[in-house]
């Protein structure tokens, strides 16, 4: 499984971005997508996760900022990010846990490249 990230860039506080991912590859189901991000010299954190039923879950960090979406039929998750706060530099890893054609009955973790977040003014 490839997972495809984009939307990273520069923007100042209080401004907005959206980030998409899409998962390529042979595969057979996706369990969930999520996103994480990293900032320099901490450990990389969860941000917000959606199951493939549409459960959701949001650090308390970015709740009431963020909103992650998907599109099931396309293997794609977005992650918008409002209200963006100097604290959410990062990079932004998408994350999905899937099962591919070589192994049907065994779901596992797939990464992708990051994107990098820089809110400054």
């Amino acid at each position: 499984v490839q997972l495809q990230a984009s939307g990273g860039g520069l923007v100042q506080p209080g401004g907005s971005l959206r980030l998409s991912c899409a998962a390529s590859g042979s595969i057979l189901g996706i369990s969930a997508m999520a996103w994480y991000r990293q900032a320099p010299g901490k450990q990389r954190e969860l941000v917000s996760r959606i199951g493939s039923g549409g459960s959701m879950y949001y650090a308390d960090s970015v709740n009431g900022r963020f909103t992650i979406s998907s599109d099931n039929a396309k293997n794609t998750v977005y992650l918008q990010m409002d209200s963006l706060k100097s604290e959410d530099t990062a990079v932004y890893y998408c994350y999905a846990l899937a099962k591919v054609t070589s192994q049907p009955s065994k779901f596992r973790d797939y990464w992708g490249q990051g994107t990098l977040v820089t809110v400054s003014s």
